[in-house]
């Protein structure tokens, strides 16, 4: 069983269910309010902890009550949490807001989040030394992704990277990912394309497999995701299910794939979409993430 290391942010989640987001400078009431674990690194790592394999997370939490919090999620979920250390601010929180048609808006504040740095992972080589697969995304500052990712590829591991939040990436960040894993919007910020149909999606891919990705997949929500390498494509279709909140579909989809990627890449990617399909069932971040025995009970249809 591979060795994953996670290096990426760890949130707390402030959830707001509502039938509708305000527009700008309107008031609304919600309907339900929940605290939930979240992090875009976090909720990867405990996807891969919930589904059986070996996952540690480098990261940074404030000493308050929200990272005491966090720590405890993680490490009953079977996240390595060792390694974490304590910033002096706030730990990372993130405000969402869930409509009722089940689509989230976003907002972060990074707090100890923005600590994790390269003098961090200096002092944590070992770990990604004894790994085998480094997973990364862009809610830490980009010079530690781009130096733990330069590091990682010295070491021979497999990288997968996350480009989200969506920035635009370094050619070298580009080179030293084995597969990034971005979604439409965030493959228009990589490339610089606006995307408008299936076939510009195909050729904003391209664009990005000749910058030097060994793999790119590009997940579509309800349209399922696009695997392109530099011999092949191919369209996986997802699952009919009824979304209740889509929060950690991406965090799940990629925390799938890692865990089954010895099997190949699509059937990693059909994998994956089982979890994220599963995931969206249900509210919140880690708390929507499935077990492998709910993996291995699901059975769905797929959209055509």
């Amino acid at each position: 069983m591979k060795k994953i290391v996670v290096i990426g942010s760890i949130n707390m989640d402030l959830v707001t269910i509502c039938d509708r987001a305000p527009n700008g400078g309107e008031t609304l009431l919600g309907t339900e309010f929940f605290q939930i674990p979240g992090g875009k690194g976090a909720n990867q790592a405990v996807t891969i902890g919930k589904l059986g394999s070996r996952v540690v997370i480098l990261g940074k939490v404030g000493d308050d009550l929200f990272g005491k919090e966090l720590l405890s999620s993680m490490d009953k979920n079977g996240v390595d949490i060792q390694f974490i250390e304590k910033a002096p601010v706030s730990t990372g929180i993130a405000k969402i807001v869930v409509e009722k048609n089940g689509q989230n808006r976003i907002l972060v504040v990074p707090g100890a989040n923005s600590y994790v740095d390269i003098e961090y992972i200096d002092n944590h080589l070992d770990v990604i030394k004894d790994c085998d697969v480094v997973i990364g995304q862009l809610e830490i500052p980009i010079s530690t992704v781009e130096y733990a990712f330069k590091k990682a590829k010295e070491y021979g591991k497999i990288t997968i990277l996350n480009p989200a939040p969506a920035i635009k990436l370094s050619e070298e960040l580009i080179k030293n990912s084995d597969y990034i894993i971005p979604n439409e919007s965030e493959l228009e910020v990589i490339t610089g394309m606006k995307i408008e149909s299936f076939d510009g999606i195909i050729e904003a891919a391209k664009k990005v497999i000749k910058m030097g990705v060994k793999g790119l997949i590009v997940t579509l929500g309800e349209k399922g995701s696009l695997y392109l390498g530099n011999d092949k494509f191919t369209k996986h279709s997802a699952y009919k299910v009824k979304a209740i909140d889509t929060t950690a579909a991406g965090d799940s989809f990629i925390g799938g794939f890692v865990t089954r990627l010895d099997l190949g890449v699509d059937k990693a990617i059909e994998f994956a979409t089982k979890v994220s399909a599963i995931s969206v069932t249900k509210r919140g971040a880690q708390t929507s993430i499935p077990t492998m025995k709910e993996v291995e009970n699901f059975v769905g249809e797929k959209i055509k």
